[in-house]
């Protein structure tokens, strides 16, 4: 019988998690045998997209109690190994490995050349300098936990052997099953991050218009509460989409999922304007300029498109003067601007990055350490948990944390394995 491969470590998985964890297990534990296994032939595929190919590496938010609101699933649990290994732990982290961040207006933190093949390159090169061997094209089907090991099953008939295991596969199916297959129970997935698919008169032939901030309520049939989010939006050929849409898909995934993605919108064009505030507006408008056409003064700083869209639902004619207008258009005008009601009918997607919510349930994990409370032994990080983040760079510094965290345990296990 051929001799068992053997390693103090299996990473499965070969994205932002799996490599973070792989690298860091064997800088705190040098000559620790680490191995990654990826089913796909390629490795960091949503590091290489992510930002639009710029790669979001985390966010330039330092306080833990604040960067957890950023989490739909996951805000308690997180708390204390943010404390550990946060956004400042990663820019130092990147920048020991030759990555400097910059920080945008917005939060987001980009590598300063702007192209995630820099952060693709550092990780490479970090795995590759650590010894850690990495396998691609290589399907897990079955894992077996043993005595003090793991043996680990291949799709070629192949075996190996592993002291630890990392779980750290993303969304994808195989991990959950993996899983599974080692006891633990699973909050199915559904989409998170998406963009509204809405039809509405107020949206038709203004795709690409932006506001810098709305104020957006969302209310899903069945649900217990409304959910509500502030930040830019856009309008789309489709919809609605941008931060404050996003993050409303986030934190309603669940909801929005058991509702067949059909609920009601309430949106503020402009969040700094009440009714009250929108309504005296106009009607200082109206006594200052009573011979111009309403079309042609906009009060309310938004763009002629929009204006004039605004008008049109509305009911007001854009060739009517100011003087003309009446107490109720004025009325009915304020409400389209500041509760503006549309029927959300679908979702959509948010470029190429997909974020799930579900996943391992995090009542099964010891945050402290990352492992698993009813496998010993088996780790876990990133997406294959129940945690997903807001964009924003918000699910790579899960992925850098979660995966640090398992790391430092297992490189300690083994330390003391060999004293």
């Amino acid at each position: 019988m051929d001799t068992l491969k053997s390693y103090d470590l299996i990473v499965i998985g070969g994205g932002a998690a799996g490599f973070f964890g792989a690298i860091n297990t064997v800088e705190a534990q040098p000559g620790a045998r680490v191995l990654i296994v990826e089913a796909t032939p390629r490795v960091l595929t949503k590091v290489k997209i992510s930002g639009g190919g710029r790669c979001n590496v985390t966010h330039h938010l330092f306080e833990a109690r604040r960067l957890v609101k950023a989490y739909p699933r996951g805000e308690k649990e997180l708390l204390g190994p943010f404390h550990r290994f946060g956004p400042q732990q990663t820019i130092d982290w990147f920048a020991r490995h030759g990555v400097e961040l910059h920080v945008e207006a917005d939060g987001r933190m980009f590598p300063t050349s702007n192209d995630s093949e820099t952060v693709i390159e550092a990780l490479r090169g970090a795995a590759s300098r650590a010894g850690v061997v990495l396998e691609t094209k290589a399907l897990i089907v079955a894992l077996h936990r043993q005595e003090n090991s793991f043996l680990v099953e291949r799709k070629d008939g192949s075996r190996l052997e592993t002291r630890f295991l990392l779980l750290a596969t993303g969304s994808m199916p195989q991990g959950q099953q993996l899983a599974r297959q080692l006891g633990h129970r699973l909050v199915e997935p559904v989409p998170s991050l998406f963009t509204f698919e809405i039809q509405h008169p107020l949206l038709e032939g203004l795709a690409g218009q932006s506001f810098a901030s709305v104020k957006a309520e969302l209310q899903v049939k069945g649900a217990s509460r409304t959910f509500v989010q502030e930040g830019p939006a856009l309008i789309t050929h489709w919809g609605l989409s941008g931060p404050a849409i996003l993050r409303l898909s986030a934190f309603a995934a669940r909801e929005l999922a058991t509702s067949s993605y059909q609920a009601k919108l309430v949106v503020n064009w402009n969040s700094a304007e009440s009714e009250s505030s929108a309504l005296e507006a106009l009607q200082r408008t109206k006594v200052e300029h009573p011979k111009k056409q309403i079309g042609n003064e906009n009060p309310w700083a938004c763009s002629r498109r929009f204006w004039e869209a605004l008008l049109s639902v509305a009911g007001i004619d854009k060739a009517q003067t100011w003087a003309q207008i009446s107490k109720k258009n004025l009325q009915d005008l304020v409400q389209v601007f500041v509760r503006s009601e549309l029927s959300v009918s679908g979702k959509g997607v948010f470029k190429e990055e997909f974020v799930t919510a579900g996943g391992v349930c995090r009542e099964e994990i010891d945050f402290r350490s990352m492992e698993s409370r009813v496998c010993p032994g088996l780790y876990l990080a990133g997406e294959v948990i129940d945690i997903d983040g807001i964009t924003g760079g918000f699910n790579f510094q899960n992925a850098w944390t979660g995966s640090w965290t398992a790391a430092q345990h297992i490189a300690q296990r083994l330390g003391a394995a060999q004293a």
